[in-house]
């Protein structure tokens, strides 16, 4: 999916699909469109800036020159940098708060229910 993202996104990253499309492309369901791209961005290797629109880390994006990607790289939030040697324990931690906030919300469903 990353592959497929990058290779349809502008310089710097900015990719505008939605998941209907994504998943066309890849001959997918879009339930399983929706689980790579949440995956995708608990690493932090792509970021929702809204529906149909995602923007590739800047580590993994195309560019039009070493300057421009190195600017971009320079920009960077650390916690979204891939060489940061806490990143794999970063993305662990956010998979595990996710599903913990996934495990709250269906406890409060149950109680409402």
């Amino acid at each position: 999916m990353l592959h497929t993202l990058r290779s349809r996104s502008e310089s710097g990253g900015r990719v505008e699909m939605g998941q209907i499309e994504i998943a066309a492309l890849l001959r997918l369901s879009r339930p399983s469109v929706t689980s790579g791209l949440r995956e995708l961005i608990l690493a932090r290797l792509v970021k929702k800036q809204r529906n149909g629109v995602y923007r590739i880390n800047a580590m993994l994006a195309g560019y039009e020159s070493p300057a421009e990607a190195q600017r971009a790289i320079e920009g960077m939030d650390i916690d979204d940098r891939l060489d940061d040697p806490d990143f794999v324990a970063r993305y662990h931690r956010a998979v595990e708060d996710y599903r913990e906030q996934l495990a709250l919300e269906r406890r409060k469903k149950l109680r409402v229910a």
